[in-house]
């Protein structure tokens, strides 16, 4: 079968974890308090803010048509209200770029991480966010929204409902506003020895309170759920008014939740908060990005994150490729996007065997009628994972961080093939 005409091909990385040296961001100093539960700094991660002409003409020569990368609310607007055009112009040579090696771009505009100062006003708790949040959309759209086609307002707009539950699976306890103790370090992954001294020394770097340090991963009040819910519509407001060709949407991050005898309340429940509970947001909305990276099986006793004996991945969590065909049929509704779907994996056969398992079902969904206009691969590059620093390897290509050297990995030559010709086989 021959995907559609125009289904875009590409891979996707985040501003953060590429470009190196965020220091106007709230994870910047959180990597560099006095206690920190990341692994390791971020640093100049993969010097994509200087290379990302050389990364573009890989994809381009790999056979990949789109793109998706974040800008940066942190380098866009370092202090409240205060705008960088340096950083306006940077982000226009990136776009500029996209359309030389005839890359189709796709911007998230918010990808986890934040400008410090947000977080001494209160952070993703605070009722000023979305309109902030908004303006510095209004600011990027209005200079580079002919150059932007399509735009995810916010990553995982539903990442804390995510957590809150998984949490609350794992430990038994419901997280609330003041419980960071609890956060998890990456998908699958929970760890709580010495973090309370991580939050005091966190909300110290951040010149705010631990009562108050509002981080977007880890707000799972209600309020905070409904500040990053407005903060989408807000931000979708003024994108359609200033840039109204522009294809707006948000992206999800949804686990193929399977009921197991017993479970069928409790999966219904789940995939009701990390979905249905976002649908009167989305409405508006031009697409839907979904993400998948695996499946939770949930019983009468609660939720299971594999069967026992199940093949892991480098984060923790089962490989299960087939995961994303049940999203997506099950999502279905708005015209969607896989924005991302990948594995942590030092084992480069099994990335090329997950994204050819993944990309049936993507076919499957596409004959069957289900809209879905294109895929992108989590990530282009080995890159810096968060809390777990830079041990999980995700990327299409290994980079050398001691001297940035780019190293194409069999996968990604796979996958650059389905692209060239818009098909498997």
């Amino acid at each position: 079968m021959v995907f559609p005409d125009g289904f875009l091909w590409g891979s996707a990385t985040a501003a953060h974890q590429v470009e190196g040296n965020n220091v106007a961001s709230d994870f910047w100093a959180l990597e560099h308090a006095a206690v920190s539960r990341f692994a390791e700094p971020s640093g100049d991660a993969c010097d994509h803010y200087r290379l990302y002409r050389r990364d573009l003409a890989l994809l381009r020569d790999l056979g990949f048509t789109s793109y998706r990368f974040s800008i940066e609310w942190a380098r866009v607007e370092p202090e409240d209200g205060a705008f960088s055009r340096a950083a306006i112009a940077h982000y226009r040579d990136v776009l500029e770029a996209c359309r030389e090696f005839g890359i189709t771009p796709m911007v998230t505009l918010h990808h986890f991480t934040s400008p410090r100062w947000l977080m001494k006003l209160g952070g993703w708790e605070y009722e000023g966010t979305p309109e902030r949040f908004a303006a510095y959309c209004r600011l990027v759209m209005s200079e580079l929204g002919p150059l932007i086609p399509y735009v995810a307002t916010i990553n995982e707009a539903n990442i804390a409902s995510l957590t809150r539950r998984m949490i609350e699976d794992v430990t038994g306890v419901k997280p609330g506003p003041a419980s960071a103790e609890q956060a998890p370090v990456g998908v699958g992954t929970l760890q709580t020895e010495g973090a309370g001294d991580w939050r005091t020394a966190g909300a110290d770097a951040l010149g705010t309170t631990p009562e108050n340090l509002h981080l977007f991963l880890f707000t799972w009040s209600d309020r905070g759920l409904a500040v990053v819910k407005r903060a989408h519509v807000e931000a979708r407001r003024v994108i359609k008014e200033v840039s109204p060709s522009t294809q707006v949407g948000l992206t999800l991050a949804l686990q193929d939740m399977q009921s197991e005898p017993g479970g069928e309340k409790a999966a219904a429940e789940r995939w009701a908060e990390v979905f249905d509970d976002y649908l009167s947001a989305m409405d508006g909305d031009d697409f839907l990005g979904v993400q998948n990276y695996s499946r939770v099986l949930v019983d009468a006793d609660g939720a299971a994150f594999h069967p026992e004996g199940a093949e892991l991945t480098q984060m923790g969590y089962e490989f299960y490729p087939q995961a994303l065909e049940n999203v997506l049929r099950r999502a279905a509704g708005l015209p969607m996007i896989v924005t991302e779907n990948g594995i942590g994996t030092d084992d480069d056969n099994r990335r090329t065997d997950f994204i050819r398992l993944a990309l049936a079902g993507v076919e499957r969904c596409v004959a069957d009628g289900v809209d879905v206009r294109g895929y992108y691969y989590w990530s282009a590059l080995d890159n810096f994972e968060w809390m777990l620093g830079y041990r999980p390897t995700f990327g299409l290509i290994a980079v050398d961080r001691s001297t940035q050297q780019r190293h194409v990995k069999d996968s990604a030559r796979y996958l650059g093939a389905i692209a060239r010709r818009n098909a498997l086989n």
